[in-house]
């Protein structure tokens, strides 16, 4: 143990000016860890300062390291457990307990007892040793500065002798001394003995010299003690006076006591007083109500501009004084139970005034604006309703705060706002969409008249007229609409003169004119709903104080609960809802008011696709349009959504637009005794296709209509060859040559993109056919003769020279003599003739192909004469 306790002064504490005084080996209790030492320390400069240290030897060497400290002075009790028996263990009470074993009961006293013994010199008896044997706990001897050497009063005295025995070093000054000492005398190192012996004989001088000064000095000594004694005189003198003093101070200190304490109550008692005031304007200044807002509360003027702007004031003053943050205790006091019973009073009263002028408000303007529904049933315009708007939009804010304080109030007023409006919108719509019917399908004024008239009414009268067969008229009403007789035979020239009595103008120009009105039509429906939906979303957003967030782009979100009537979701009454729920809500709303518009908008398109179903390419054009545009707006409003289910609508109609044509193509049946020349829908697909190129002309979905093309194309192709392979009477290479010539002229001059593949491929079949037919009509004026050069040349062909084909008797000059004879140039010319008029009767008048089939013919009979010169 000494050599470790000589190894950790060494290491650990000289470097920090400390000194080592005890060690014990100890390992915490109740753990199994490596052990470590507790060591008593004490600096070697002044203040001293008084230290356990606790040490641990390295995992990685053989060296100490210092891992925590604890001053003495924050010791409080030292635990020896058991004073009687010998334990290892005990406990250091510092800021918390710990708890150590020692190795051996004695080094655990040890360490102990020079605790005790630091703490008497250095703490004066501040720590308290419990379960500690008496025999440890031993007096330290009063010592004084003047008996302990100098070095000695470092050191704990009394019973450590390994601490006094242990070498001490000399300071600076001591070492300078000697030095000088020994300077002064030459055999200081030469000779200890006589250095020794001249310090011995010089300390002699000095003492005589000192007991001679004491023995001169008596005198003054005997002065310096007389002044003392009158010197204690005096202070006897002036403590009498003192004490005097302080009796007549100690009554003055009882008056200012009680005056301390009578003015800290004084002031305590201010204090309160302040608070308590400061309290009262508190309550005060929040929680009073103005008489004038009071009695607008209860009796103002709901009607007036001026009465609404009372009340909105009213109101906010009154919210204000209900959300204010009363402070702790506030809601104890009666007086404040009471003016916030009145508030929720007041706030009761008005919300049901409000509620039920609102309701009020909403039945009156709702039969105003019936009234106006006469003058807009002959024209095809919607009524107006910015006025209803603009007075309902004075009590936005008094909803606002309905809305915050009553939601159930609220959420009343936004469902009977929408019974009311959605019945006055549906008999608008739906006379505006009569209007529109009418005018589609061009009846008089008379029958204009039947509109205006209740739908029944009118239903009967129609009925009864179409009866006795004296009007060949429509009227708008849906029950006559429907029994429109239309032709399956995909005429719909025919079906254009029997719908509409336009005079003396020709098939043509009703397709035009009935398409270009019913466009005009179609687009101003769509131009008036458009407006009317964006100014009722726009109103219900500022009346009842909803937020209106555009959606992300590109997102198309379908109408849900078409019919309206349901929210879409569910809440509690009297919790308003988060954003995105409020704009589900203006959604909602929207569809249940306008929740006719689709219909109408569906029964609509079926007209116009009854009446010609070409009409669907003009609405699939104008619905795109419109639901691009309401998209860029918001892709998740009510107006995008309905607009997109119809645009669905139109584009299902125009597929079975496309699937007719095309099955109309596969029904066509030719005439047995006429020729066939231009087929109907060859003829029918150039219509579509310059109707269509003017319709799409910058349109948004183009990509609908090339797709239209690509089938119809298709199966253009297909039927052509079906129908010139079913043709009797004329041949299958003319059918095939006019109507592909016909396809590639109407590519041609139409210049669709997207079909250039095909106009090459028309191109190909017309050139092809046009030289088989050629060839095939050719053949048969000349036939013999064709037959002796095909004869000759199919001898080449397997090898026989030319000049030895003449030496056959099949083959030579003679047989050539006799077929030449056979064509004399009459005969030639003569089935020439018979050839052109053949030509003649197989083409068509309508594609004028003669001149160009006989040109080839005639370019074909030279190079064919040429040959046969040749072989």
């Amino acid at each position: 143990m000494t050599a470790i306790k000589h190894a950790l002064q060494r290491d650990i504490f000289t470097p920090n000016d400390e000194r080592l005084l005890s060690i014990v080996n100890v390992c915490k209790a109740g753990k199994k860890k490596k052990n470590c030492f507790l060591c008593a320390t004490v600096t070697t400069e002044r203040p001293v300062q008084v230290k356990v240290v606790k040490v641990k030897k390295s995992d990685k060497g053989d060296f100490y390291k210092r891992q925590a400290a604890w001053a003495l002075r924050d010791l409080a009790v030292v635990d020896a457990k058991d004073a009687a028996k010998e334990n290892p263990e005990f406990d250091l009470h510092f800021e918390k307990i710990y708890k150590w074993v020692a190795s051996s009961t004695a080094e655990k006293n040890a360490f102990i007892s020079c605790i005790w013994k630091l703490n008497q010199r250095y703490l004066r008896k501040k720590i308290d040793f419990v379960n500690v044997s008496s025999q440890l706990l031993e007096e330290l001897p009063k010592v004084t500065e003047e008996s302990v050497p100098s070095g000695e009063n470092q050191s704990v005295t009394g019973g450590d002798e390994e601490a006094v025995d242990e070498y001490q070093e000399l300071n600076a000054r001591e070492e300078q001394d000697i030095e000088i000492m020994m300077g002064g005398c030459e055999c200081a190192i030469s000779n200890a003995e006589a250095f020794a012996e001249k310090l011995s004989r010089e300390l002699q001088v000095l003492d005589g010299a000192n007991i001679q000064s004491i023995m001169a000095s008596e005198k003054q000594v005997n002065t310096l003690m007389k002044l003392l004694d009158e010197a204690l005189d005096e202070v006897d003198q002036i403590e009498v006076k003192l004490s005097s003093y302080e009796e007549m101070l100690q009554s003055v200190k009882e008056q200012m006591d009680q005056i301390s304490e009578s003015n800290h109550l004084i002031h305590l008692s201010n204090t309160n007083n302040v608070k308590l005031l400061s309290e009262i304007e508190f309550l005060v200044n929040h929680l009073d109500l103005a008489k004038g807002h009071i009695k607008a509360l209860q009796e103002g003027d709901l009607a007036s501009s001026r009465g609404i702007e009372a009340c909105t004031n009213a109101a906010d003053a009154l919210l204000q004084c209900m959300n204010v943050a009363l402070r702790p205790g506030h809601d104890l006091l009666l007086a404040v139970k009471q003016q916030q019973q009145r508030f929720s009073d007041l706030r009761e009263h008005f919300a049901r005034r409000l509620a039920s002028h609102l309701n009020n408000v909403f039945v009156q303007q709702g039969h105003d604006q019936s009234s106006t529904l006469a003058q807009h049933s002959i024209e095809l315009t919607l009524p107006n309703h910015h006025p209803f708007h603009r007075d309902l939009l004075r009590y936005a804010k008094l909803m606002e705060w309905l809305k915050s304080t009553d939601y159930g109030k609220y959420e009343g007023l936004t469902k009977n706002y929408m019974d009311y409006i959605s019945r006055l919108y549906e008999r608008e719509i739906k006379d505006f969409f009569e209007v529109a019917k009418i005018k589609m399908t061009g009846t008089t004024k008379e029958s204009k008249k039947f509109a205006t008239l209740p739908r029944k009414e009118s239903a009967v009268k129609q009925e009864t007229e179409s009866l006795h067969g004296s009007s060949g008229k429509l009227t708008g009403s849906t029950s006559s609409l429907n029994k429109l007789s239309v032709q399956s035979s995909g005429n719909r020239r025919s079906q254009s003169s029997s719908l509409l009595d336009m005079g003396n103008m020709s098939a043509s120009d009703l397709d035009v004119a009935d398409r270009t009105k019913f466009d005009k039509i179609f687009e101003q429906v769509l131009s008036e709903l458009e407006p009317l939906c964006l100014a009722e979303q726009d109103f219900i957003g500022k009346l009842f104080k909803l937020q209106q967030h555009p959606s992300v782009p590109g997102m198309m979100t379908e109408a849900e609960d078409l019919d309206g009537g349901t929210l879409s979701r569910q809440h509690n009454s009297g919790t308003p809802l988060p954003v995105s729920s409020e704009k589900d809500m203006i959604r909602q709303m929207m569809i249940k008011i306008f929740r006719c518009i689709e219909p109408e908008l569906n029964n609509l398109i079926a007209l116009g696709d009854k009446i010609d179903s070409f009409n669907s390419l003009y609405m699939l054009v104008k619905m795109s349009h419109h639901v691009w545009t309401a998209q860029n707006v918001d892709p998740a409003s009510f107006l995008s959504t309905t607009l997109g289910n119809v645009l669905v609508t139109v584009k299902r109609n125009f597929d079975k637009c496309i699937s007719n044509q095309i099955r109309q193509m596969e029904e066509v049946k030719i005439s047995k005794k006429s020729k066939v020349g231009i087929l109907p829908f060859v003829a029918e697909f150039e219509e579509f296709a310059g109707l269509a190129e003017s319709i799409f002309k910058n349109a948004e979905r183009r990509g609908d209509l090339d797709k239209a093309y690509t089938k119809l194309i298709r199966g253009v192709f297909v039927n052509v060859e079906k129908v010139a392979n079913e043709s009797q009477k004329t041949p299958r290479d003319v059918v095939m040559m006019e109507n592909f010539h016909h396809i590639f002229a109407t590519l041609s001059r139409l210049k669709i993109s997207c079909l250039e593949a095909e106009k090459k491929e028309a191109k190909q079949k017309y050139t092809d056919h046009l030289q088989s037919y050629v060839i095939y009509s050719l053949g048969q004026p000349l036939e013999k003769l064709n037959h002796f050069f095909e004869g000759v040349e199919a001898r080449v062909a397997q090898g026989i020279r030319e000049e030895e084909v003449s030496y056959q008797l099949a083959f030579n000059k003679q047989e050539l003599r006799k077929v030449i004879r056979e064509y004399p140039g009459k005969e030639v010319k003569k089935g020439l003739d018979n050839l052109y008029k053949k030509v003649d009767k197989h083409l068509c008048e309508e594609e004028n192909l003669l001149q160009v089939v006989w040109h080839s013919m005639q370019d074909e009979f030279i190079r064919q004469y040429k040959h046969f010169e040749g072989l």
